[in-house]
């Protein structure tokens, strides 16, 4: 026949249920207090934080800014996209971005928080390799650096003087093809005929 061991129990000494019961209840609160700061951080509103003070004015969405930049998902922390001396009209980015870039200054870097509403939303956004680059519903983080800025009616006033200027040179370059073709242009002295001497 197989023996039984018994183990006799111990009274509870009067008080030792109350600590029993403290330490469940801080044990709850510590593992709540955990979960909160665990919880995934989410954005309210665009927020612009200086690292590097700029000075002057600060572009207006009719502008187009040249940046460097590096974007991060905020949740992660991992890069999505880097440019440096990228053209940025304010008018194509998301309105996030648009809001940051009109509160900064030539010269400074920034820290940029767009929250994803006011980023790509609940729409995923692909990678240059196909996969999913940038998360539905992902807040991002861009540190920013704005090297200048110049309006777009100036960019399009010398991007149609540089248009005419490669014109003009097209027109002398078929001018002196054609001039090639007869002898040479005058005044080309590699052009001149060949006199032998007498």
């Amino acid at each position: 026949m197989s023996e039984i061991t018994r183990v006799p129990l111990q009274p509870v000494a009067k008080g030792s249920l109350a600590k029993v019961w403290l330490g469940v209840i801080v044990a709850v609160l510590v593992g709540i207090g955990l979960a909160w700061a665990a919880r995934p951080v989410h954005f309210s509103e665009v927020r612009v934080i200086a690292l590097k003070e700029g000075t002057g004015k600060s572009p207006t969405t009719s502008d187009v800014a040249l940046i460097n930049y590096v974007g991060r998902i905020a949740s992660t922390g991992k890069e999505f996209d880097r440019g440096e001396n990228a053209a940025m009209p304010l008018q194509g980015v998301i309105p996030g971005f648009a809001q940051g870039l009109q509160q900064m200054k030539v010269g400074g870097k920034y820290r940029l928080e767009i929250p994803a509403a006011l980023a790509y939303g609940s729409q995923a956004m692909p990678g240059r390799d196909g996969s999913v680059a940038i998360p539905a519903n992902s807040d991002l983080v861009f540190e920013v650096e704005l090297i200048e800025f110049r309006s777009m009616a100036e960019l399009q006033r010398q991007q149609a003087a540089m248009q005419a200027l490669q014109q003009q040179m097209q027109a002398r370059g078929a001018a002196g093809a054609a001039g090639g073709a007869t002898g040479g242009a005058a005044g080309d002295p590699a052009a001149a005929p060949v006199v032998p001497a007498n």
